[in-house]
């Protein structure tokens, strides 16, 4: 995600090698969804890099490859999430969460596949599921089966918040698109466990975005006056200004508990010029 091309110039300086890019969005923001894993595993030295060019305090939320959660649904999968674990592995305390994102036909009838992969897993990782059938938003029988079988390797549950897109018509052609691709739920806000990861997806047009996240601001203010450290990732159907929204939110929840750090201070950028 920090390599996204209309942020070059404007977040990060442009031209930068590729081994830089990451610490300059880590000047922005400090927690990062590592969504290239879900299309191939990296090298370990490449993960290592990426260790290199944040601090240990930074986050990454590391999607598990697609071989996995989507192709094979979690069967025969053994020496693929061996090669997946050892390549996060230089992470170290930067891995806060290894994310399980499975397809919309994952259905309550498969959790007990999804249960007998997460007891197989090492616990010197933290874990994220994150579903998109509706079912388990709207059947309270299978909203509670999904909830006992992440409490019982303490995984969190991830939710896609993707209510403002589905407000209103799409104004954009980058909305449009996004509503042919993101799963339609009912906004889910209960923490499972003291790692709470949100995704919110917004709209193009930034006061949308903001009146949007407002539910988001009061959830997590709520979170972290209960002791949590909640994850917040904001998006928008073409993502251009993700970074300026992130901190935003951030700033709201901010004046909300001012003892919250703040976030870094982004190096300066140059403007793109034609010559």
């Amino acid at each position: 995600m920090w390599t996204h091309r209309p942020w070059q110039g404007r977040f990060v300086p442009h031209p930068l090698p590729a081994g830089e890019r990451l610490r300059a969005y880590a000047g922005w923001c400090d927690a990062v969804e590592g969504n290239t894993t879900f299309y191939a595993t990296p090298p370990r030295e490449t993960v290592a890099t990426w260790a290199e060019q944040t601090d240990p305090g930074f986050r990454f939320v590391v999607k598990f490859p697609k071989i996995v959660t989507h192709e094979r649904r979690f069967t025969g999968v053994d020496q693929e999430v061996r090669a997946f674990l050892d390549a996060v592995e230089p992470l170290g305390p930067r891995a806060h969460a290894l994310w399980i994102q499975l397809p919309g036909s994952f259905a309550p009838s498969d959790l007990s596949v999804l249960a007998s992969f997460l007891r197989r897993l090492p616990g010197s990782f933290r874990y994220a599921v994150e579903v998109r059938h509706p079912a388990f938003f709207d059947d309270a029988r299978a909203t509670g089966a999904l909830e006992q079988v992440l409490a019982t390797v303490g995984a969190e549950w991830v939710p896609f918040d993707t209510t403002a897109l589905f407000g209103s018509p799409p104004t954009s052609d980058a909305e449009r698109d996004a509503w042919t691709k993101k799963p339609r739920v009912a906004r889910r806000s209960i923490a499972l466990t003291d790692r709470p990861i949100v995704r919110y997806l917004g709209r193009d047009d930034t006061a949308r975005t903001v009146e949007g996240w407002q539910p988001w601001v009061e959830t997590v203010v709520g979170w972290l006056r209960e002791g949590r450290s909640p994850t917040v990732f904001v998006h928008t159907p073409d993502n251009a200004d993700a970074p300026a929204l992130a901190r935003r939110f951030h700033d709201e929840v901010r004046v909300r508990i001012p003892g919250l750090a703040a976030l870094p201070d982004p190096a300066p950028v140059e403007p793109l010029t034609l010559f």
